[in-house]
């Protein structure tokens, strides 16, 4: 087999290649050797008919199935042969088709993996981040987890709203008298407070009284998302049937048991204040590597092929519907533009693959890696992470592959430390 390699740009090659004739006979001999003992032909016996019976019949499929294989084999050892990183499957050219008595030749393009030189990566500008949690920061979480665990209780001794209930009613409203999608609802739950009608503040209540109605005119945001009524004028009546008040519970050892992560108060607070720190500890690290990845970018300027951003483009999206099913939205119901989304990631994602890029240059330049020993100490933290036993999580990593992507992880987190380590803070 002959190859040529040529150089078409940093991130595409093309091979030229030329696979001999014997190799291509024999490739026929055996597809229509399994052919005959498959097909059945009036006049033969099943496994006797005759080669060039096949071939008048069947030339055409067999010609094209050999095409394929020869040419899948060829390309997967001309790869090997010459290194070619490869990033994405080869657009293949083939105007001869197969000779008698001739080579057999073709064509392929791809994409392959930019050789990068990392340069002037010591001395990166960052700064300095807070991850100081101060008291106020617990205090402020305790509230709202206060807040998020609070309970409707009926109003007693009153039956007059007052700004802060939360009142239980039926409405009917029209647009210049007639009613419209939504116009309707019974038994709904509104809060009297300053706000908008539309996230259920209605602090026109005011003062109405349980068994009353009221009527009020309230104007529909311009970008509403029902159209007959966008920037339109409502006119809203409102039949109140029940008050009811929040009840917030009491910051005591009593809540902290309530909320299932402590069984005092001071307990609870020790927890908040751990979670908070990790928060900003991750958040520090994300920030600190962006920057990192943006300052070398900016120093190492290189193409990058555009299967790997797409493939880039595909994982965030994946993660990013994922996310959306975990909160218990179902993207198939979201009418989104994922033509639009994809455009919006591609920055983004072009950022990602030349960072990752140039990371890897760094480790093998600086011969950074992760030892086995450091997979077992990163399984035994995610394990601990998780509130799972380490075997558990080990056997998740057994397979080579995943294996082999929690090491790159670790490399990668490395090479940042060691980055951050030669750094300039402000």
């Amino acid at each position: 087999m002959k190859v040529q390699v040529e150089e078409l740009s940093p991130v595409e090659k093309k091979l030229s290649i030329e696979v001999e004739n014997a190799r291509v006979v024999e490739e026929l001999t055996r597809a229509y050797a399994a052919l005959g003992k498959q097909v059945k032909l009036p006049g033969f016996r099943q496994g006797k008919v005759p080669r060039r019976i096949l071939e008048q019949r069947f030339r055409e499929q067999v010609e094209d199935e050999v095409i394929q294989r020869v040419v899948q084999n060829a390309w997967l050892e001309a790869v090997r042969e010459h290194q070619v990183e490869a990033v994405a499957p080869p657009q293949v050219t083939n105007n001869s088709g197969l000779k008698a008595d001739g080579p057999f030749s073709f064509e392929a393009r791809v994409e392959v993996k930019p050789k990068v030189e990392a340069k002037d990566y010591q001395g990166l500008p960052l700064t300095r981040p807070d991850t100081q949690v101060a008291d106020k920061d617990v205090e402020d979480r305790l509230e709202q987890v206060r807040q998020s665990m609070a309970r409707l209780e009926p109003v007693e001794g009153r039956d007059v709203a007052q700004t802060g209930d939360f009142a239980t009613v039926d409405y009917v409203a029209t647009v210049d008298g007639k009613e419209f999608p939504g116009s309707k609802a019974e038994g709904v739950t509104v809060e009297i407070t300053a706000g908008e009608l539309v996230e259920s503040n209605v602090a026109a209540l005011e003062g109405a009284k349980v068994g009353e109605s009221k009527e009020i005119d309230y104007t529909f945001p311009a970008d509403y998302r029902v159209e007959d009524v966008k920037g339109k004028t409502a006119r809203f009546k409102f039949d109140v049937k029940a008050l009811k008040k929040k009840v917030v519970p009491e910051l005591n050892d009593d809540f902290a048991k309530e909320t299932g992560e402590a069984q005092t108060l001071e307990e609870l607070r020790t927890k908040v204040r751990t979670d908070l720190e990790t928060g900003k500890r991750t958040k520090a690290q994300g920030e600190e590597r962006a920057a990192l990845l943006k300052a070398l970018i900016e120093r190492n300027a290189f193409e990058v092929p555009k299967s790997m951003v797409e493939r880039t483009i595909d994982n965030m999206l994946e993660n990013r519907l994922r996310a959306m099913a975990r909160m218990g939205m179902d993207p198939r119901q979201l009418n989104l533009d994922f033509n639009r989304l994809r455009e919006d990631l591609r920055e983004e994602a072009l950022q990602e693959v030349k960072g990752a890029l140039l990371i890897e240059a760094i480790a093998q330049k600086e011969n950074i890696q992760a030892s086995d020993e450091d997979v077992e100490k990163k399984i035994e933290e995610l394990a601990k992470e998780a509130n799972q036993a380490v075997a558990v999580v080990r056997k998740y990593f057994k397979g080579p592959q995943e294996r082999q992507g929690l090491s790159l992880r670790l490399r990668e987190e490395k090479t940042i430390e060691f980055l951050k380590g030669q750094a300039k803070y402000s």
